[in-house]
């Protein structure tokens, strides 16, 4: 994998509905936009992945510096099975608690 130069930030994110009972994760440059877009997107019933399952709840993220490494993570994320990235939230919130508020 090769890095490009420069300075940004990249995160992962976890996020659920309400029941937490369906976990969704992507990456973004900015997870404030992010959260309120997959808000609004429940509420203007766009048909996508994370407003069938009204998910617009943070559990988890991660910060990087390089978007491939972001990314790279993402999809590492994304191939485990519900038991593993539940192991892997609870390392930086055991109680599964909703963190939209750090970015609001």
């Amino acid at each position: 994998m090769e890095l490009q130069e420069g300075y940004h930030t990249y995160y992962i994110y976890i996020i659920t509905n309400k029941s937490k009972s369906v976990f969704y994760t992507g990456v973004t440059n900015n997870l404030r936009n992010r959260l309120t877009q997959h808000k609004d997107n429940i509420a203007t019933g766009n048909k996508t992945f994370a407003s069938k399952y009204n998910l617009e709840f943070l559990i988890y993220y991660e910060k990087f510096t390089w978007i491939q490494e972001a990314i790279s993570r993402e999809k590492e994320i994304k191939d485990w099975r519900r038991e593993k990235k539940i192991k892997l939230i609870k390392l930086i919130n055991p109680d599964l608690d909703f963190l939209n508020y750090l970015f609001k």
